[in-house]
């Protein structure tokens, strides 16, 4: 008992005290290659979307699901691998995370057609949810004043992670195929699975639970006790219901949000992909794609509503509505669907732009060349990511939302005016993600200064579920403009293809424009009830 005191405390004064202990640096080191390889396997694959195109014969709507289905799993796993967590301890349940998304990756490997693929995908997917468990993990680790180190650490890593994957991945897609980026990630999956097996120690939560229920006992006990002292009991009362509240937010799983929400989203997508083969309404013979876009799109409303009725009655709600409902969370939370949107709509539609024929408004490069012009936009990530808490230290979130939103919105509209010269297109970029870098950290910044020290895990659970809802339906709608002015060549073997047309694009870089300007009014919004709230506070 003595020993087992003695390692408490000594864990407890490295992780409150002023200096980083050995363990915390080693444990940040293999969660930060754990970061590296999710990023690398999801931009890996991003240059390779003409050729999955090609080898499934598929269109260009359904080609956004093999970005989507694995965003969409990733939305609904992050809030269930975050509870389980913290149920049954971070380690377990991160390396049952980490077993699932390698059964994924082998699929991705072995996929004969778009229905394996995409299974592989949404079981790929659940890796994303390894993200908030390494973060509780390193938190846990970090004295309380270096916490901001580690986040900036990981932060570099999933943007190191992008360029690894656009470099590497560009380059074995081009030689190798595009299996083969796959298979690159299989062992370093398994030899990750291996290292925290035997390397990574952490104190498990799941200890709560045997908290919480000793203290709800305790005061049961109490409250019988102290029967007669009216006073007493109402205290006890107001302190029991804290304690059930708190027990409940641990032990329970919202399995109906979670079935609702999954619904809402894929019905929604599904619609979108089905938009462009549903038929005229008016004409005489209607697609029966037209009757399932319908059914889909009254599923998706329907779903939603029961969805919203289901969280505001839940005791541990996904989203909490409650908690979200303050002006500067709601405004971070629209501009991060936004940043979502807009960040992986140009993931959809760049690699398509540059490896379509010139005929066609594209740029007809290779694989290698759609890795390259995207590297600009992965580099600067890299750069102004880790960087931003720096600027808003000295300026502060709200403007440094505000300059991102601007800098995202002139990086896109340059882009909209010249995206047919590689060189033009790689900068154009390069300045959408500097804006895009600023943007997110700076609203993410906004989202937890906005909230009690209590509830910034949960309003940041929520913020990053629907970075990821934002980021699966950007694919979707890029999928589905792509499809709105087809044009139809014939490559260099004599096989007729489709192609999308120059406006496709174009309609694709105006929405995102819109969607970036949109951010710029909602970023000055904020700063205008700053301001008002000051001249208030110096009035009073």
């Amino acid at each position: 008992m003595a020993g087992e005191r003695d390692n408490t405390n000594k864990n407890n004064d490295t992780v409150d005290g002023s200096s980083i202990s050995l363990n915390a640096w080693k444990i940040l080191a293999i969660l930060s290659c754990i970061s590296i390889m999710v990023l690398y396997a999801e931009t890996m694959l991003i240059p390779a979307i003409p050729h999955l195109i090609d080898d499934f014969n598929i269109n260009y709507g359904t080609s956004s699901w093999i970005l989507s289905s694995y965003l969409i799993s990733g939305a609904i796993s992050v809030p269930v691998a975050g509870k389980l967590s913290d149920m049954y301890g971070r380690k377990k349940i991160l390396l049952l995370v980490l077993t699932i998304y390698t059964v994924g990756v082998v699929g991705g490997a072995v996929s004969t057609d778009i229905y394996s693929m995409l299974i592989s995908r949404t079981i790929q997917g659940i890796g994303m949810s390894v993200f908030p468990i390494v973060f509780a993990i390193v938190q846990d680790q970090f004295p309380r004043n270096k916490i901001a180190i580690a986040q900036g650490t990981l932060a570099s890593m999933f943007a190191f992670g992008s360029i690894l994957g656009l470099v590497v991945g560009g380059n074995i897609i081009e030689y190798l195929g595009w299996r083969a980026t796959f298979y690159s990630v299989i062992p370093v999956a398994l030899l990750l699975i291996i290292i925290i097996i035997k390397y990574v120690s952490v104190k498990e939560s799941s200890q709560i639970l045997i908290q919480q229920q000793k203290s709800f006992n305790d005061y049961e006990k109490r409250n019988s006790v102290e029967d007669s002292m009216d006073k007493e009991k109402k205290l006890t009362k107001s302190m029991k219901e804290k304690v059930i509240a708190n027990y409940n937010s641990v032990a329970r799983l919202d399995i109906k949000g979670i079935i609702f929400l999954a619904i809402t989203v894929t019905s929604f997508l599904s619609a979108l992909t089905l938009a462009q083969s549903s038929g005229n309404i008016g004409s005489q013979e209607i697609s029966p794609a037209y009757w399932q876009l319908v059914v889909l799109t009254f599923l998706a409303f329907a779903s939603l509503a029961t969805f919203i009725v289901v969280e505001k009655k839940s005791l541990s709600p996904i989203i909490d509505f409650k908690l979200i409902a303050k002006r500067p969370i709601v405004i971070s939370n629209i501009i991060v669907i936004i940043w979502g949107f807009c960040t992986f709509a140009i993931f959809q539609t760049i690699p398509i732009l540059v490896q379509s024929p010139v005929q066609v408004g594209g740029l007809g490069g290779n694989t290698v060349d759609a890795a390259n012009i995207q590297l600009p936009f992965a580099i600067t990530s890299l750069i102004f990511g880790p960087t931003s808490g720096f600027i808003i230290s000295k300026i502060g979130s709200s403007k440094v939302t505000l300059v991102g939103a601007i800098v995202t919105t002139c990086g896109l509209f340059a882009t909209l005016v010249l995206h047919t010269d590689a060189i033009q297109l790689a900068a154009n970029l390069a300045v959408t993600g500097v804006g895009l870098s600023l943007l997110n950290v700076g609203q993410l910044n906004i989202n937890s200064t906005s909230v009690s020290p209590r509830f910034i895990g949960a309003s940041l659970g929520i913020n990053t579920l629907l970075r990821y809802i934002g980021s699966a339906i950007g694919p979707a709608v890029a999928g589905m403009l792509m499809q709105t002015h087809p044009t139809v060549i014939s490559t260099t073997d004599g096989i007729s293809k489709n192609f999308p047309s120059s406006e496709s694009y174009e309609f694709i870089f105006i929405v995102t424009l819109v969607l970036a300007a949109i951010t710029v009014l909602l970023c000055m919004k904020i700063l205008h009830n700053k301001k008002n709230k000051t001249v208030t506070m110096a009035g009073a």
